[in-house]
């Protein structure tokens, strides 16, 4: 029988799974890799969720524990290939040159929420994206994204102008292909390291989601949001699997998980607490003394959807040469979403 491990303070009293009889009675305790700050959204509350459906699905047969700081963000895909870790959340922009049908979801322009995009995602991924084969080497158990990304800054930025020339950090993905578009300098540095960055003043800004004004600390270190409706872009993520892990597992098991959590259910939770973190960030903004929110004009809406227009043709073009049919799965991910 495992045993169940409870996380300690490091997730700030969030527990990571149901306590009393069912997790006792595990059979199987998976283990978990995060890089996300320990009080991060991720890690209090998405994990968390994870666990609950899992333990309900399995009768508390199958459980978890979250461990931090195994590796990097970049090499999260590979540690779970590998069998260091069974389960682990990747942002698809970290792993250069590795992604490419991810970016559909990234796309500037999208209506609605992380929710509803994550549903969009997986049902497009299912359908569409899966044919790119580029999760190989794993098990994909959820596909969800952040919410729309704005530019956080220290200095005010209130124009599109404004941004040309700034040094942002900016991650792969379609929201690099968006800061080169809009004239800033790219910097690749992983989430975590967002508030030393800022801090030494090695980058003017970052492109996030709100959930970035809590969970990294942006209130502190970039006090004013440069707003876009829709956002610049949305980030894509992926919660995956060690294949021989689950492949281990009983039938039964195997069979409760892939009905009841695995795929659209999973996804759409995740997108839900996305959503939460976000409206967190928001209200963390509001709340500081000397931070401010920046919204963008109608002139420069006007402006962004020309630059974003360029970025979807060049996307989609780019996805089906990895033999998608990338303008079906874009149609209906907008279609989706807008009716979500």
């Amino acid at each position: 029988m495992a045993k169940f491990t409870k996380l300690t303070s490091l997730l700030a009293g969030a527990a990571m799974a149901v306590t009393g009889a069912a997790a006792f009675a595990a059979d199987y305790t998976l283990t978990i890799s995060s890089w996300a700050p320990p009080t991060h959204g991720i890690n209090a509350m998405m994990w968390p969720k994870f666990v609950e459906m899992v333990e309900e699905a399995t009768d508390g047969k199958v459980t978890a524990e979250l461990k931090l700081g195994m590796a990097p963000p970049p090499a999260q895909m590979d540690l779970v290939m590998d069998g260091a870790a069974d389960l682990t959340i990747i942002f698809h922009g970290y792993q250069a040159g590795r992604f490419t049908a991810t970016k559909m979801i990234e796309l500037p322009g999208y209506e609605g929420s992380a929710e509803a995009a994550s549903v969009a995602y997986w049902r497009a991924y299912d359908k569409y994206l899966s044919k790119a084969d580029e999760h190989r080497g794993v098990k994909v158990v959820a596909l969800h994204t952040h919410g729309p990304a704005q530019l956080h800054s220290n200095a005010a930025v209130t124009s599109l102008a404004d941004v040309a020339g700034l040094k942002v950090r900016i991650p792969g993905g379609v929201g690099g292909d968006v800061g080169k578009a809009l004239g800033a300098t790219g910097i690749a540095v992983p989430a975590p390291k967002v508030y030393e960055t800022l801090a030494s003043n090695a980058a003017d800004g970052v492109v996030m989601p709100f959930e970035g004004r809590k969970g990294f600390k942006l209130t502190e270190v970039a006090k004013n949001v440069y707003e876009v409706p829709g956002g610049l872009y949305r980030g894509s993520f992926a919660f995956i699997m060690n294949e021989d892990m689950f492949a281990d597992l009983p039938a039964d098991l195997q069979a409760a998980l892939e009905e009841k959590v695995f795929g659209e259910p999973l996804s759409r939770e995740i997108g839900k607490i996305w959503d939460e973190i976000d409206a967190i960030g928001r209200d963390a903004t509001t709340s500081t003394e000397g931070n401010a929110i920046n919204a963008a004009t109608a002139e420069d809406l006007a402006k962004f959807e020309a630059i974003a227009a360029e970025v979807r043709a060049s996307v989609i073009a780019e996805v089906a040469e990895q033999g998608v049919d990338a303008q079906a799965a874009y149609d209906m991910i907008a279609k989706e979403m807008a009716a979500y």
